[in-house]
């Protein structure tokens, strides 16, 4: 006689809850934030984290520069004209005057340390690019946000800004600008006014690529469910755009100052090798790459040395870029 219904029910399902194994005592499960997720998956990038260790290594170089060329260089504007060749100019010895004295050699002509100049080029190099780009990101974002919330005819008039600021040569506006400017400015002299309009004209050039991707970003935020409850609670537009938009947008920004950086430091050097950069005897990589021009034949490591320098730069922080937006990314191809 086979067993009721109900009883078999019964032994089966208790029979199912003991298979059930018990959970790792002392083991909870965690939600992790998105920035662990995003850590996590840049962890997993070898060529990311190499990059991002290149860009801290060159830094830490760049604030520490003094002291890195008190200790294994000399001042960056100091000749040596007994490590040069009386008639021809050149360094004495081999590989540009390479020794345990000049790790990397002496520049032709004058004699000076390119060690030290590399060290304090870097320095020239970051802090442009790194302003520069601080100033753009800020500038793009609030109008990117403006014209992409408010929309109308405020997105109108911003966007076709963006427009004719995309359009304008930029390399010879300030070709021209950097040619017309004083000696002395705002208590600035000298390679501090350069420095200082070269930061300006980069991040006003650049800020429109930031504002375009804020301004799309911000039409579709606009839209979620999150920003229509804060609304119909009476939230102000500037409480939405201040706790409900701006940390939606802090990922792309992120990803696209980190790829701004690197361009950047091309422009800053480019200018610096037209003659529109810092002014000499600052260090610059252009410049010592427009130096190098008349002197490549002979000395040929001269120019090897700056533009391995800025190809190593613009590379790692390239490689950390793309690291950073694949992170950010939730829709990335894994």
């Amino acid at each position: 006689m086979t067993a009721p219904l109900h009883e078999t029910n019964v032994v089966d399902s208790t029979t199912a809850v003991d298979a059930v194994p018990d959970a790792p005592p002392g083991k909870t499960i965690e939600g992790r934030s998105p920035w662990q997720i995003a850590w996590m998956r840049l962890k997993r990038d070898k060529l990311a984290l190499a990059g991002g260790a290149i860009v801290v290594f060159l830094v830490i170089v760049a604030v520490l520069a003094p002291v890195i060329v008190g200790l294994l260089g000399h001042p960056p504007d100091e000749f040596h004209e007994d490590q040069i060749d009386p008639l021809f100019g050149t360094p004495i010895g081999a590989y540009g005057g390479i020794s345990s004295d000049f790790l990397l050699g002496v520049e032709p002509v004058n004699g000076r340390d390119v060690f030290s100049r590399i060290i304090y080029g870097a320095r020239i190099s970051l802090l442009v690019a790194f302003l520069a780009a601080m100033f753009a990101v800020v500038l793009g974002t609030v109008l990117g946000v403006v014209a992409g919330y408010f929309g109308g005819w405020v997105d109108a008039a911003l966007s076709r800004v963006m427009d004719v600021m995309l359009a304008f040569p930029q390399l010879l506006f300030t070709i021209a600008l950097v040619s017309v400017l004083p000696n002395e400015l705002l208590g600035f002299s000298g390679s501090g006014v350069r420095i200082g309009a070269l930061v300006v004209v980069i991040g006003f050039f650049g800020w429109p690529y930031v504002g375009r991707i804020v301004r799309g970003q911000t039409l579709s935020l606009r839209e979620r469910e999150y920003v229509d409850a804060a609304r119909s609670l009476g939230a102000g537009r500037l409480y939405i755009l201040r706790r409900e938009l701006l940390p939606n947008l802090i990922a792309p920004i992120m990803v696209y100052a980190t790829l701004m950086i690197p361009t950047n430091i091309l422009t800053e050097a480019a200018l610096s090798f037209l003659g529109a950069g810092v002014k000499p005897p600052t260090a610059s990589w252009g410049q010592m790459l427009s130096t190098a021009i008349s002197t490549y034949e002979s000395d040929p490591l001269f120019m090897v040395i700056p533009g391995l320098a800025i190809f190593i730069t613009v590379l790692a922080f390239n490689l950390f870029g793309d690291g950073v937006r694949d992170a950010l990314d939730p829709k990335a191809a894994r």
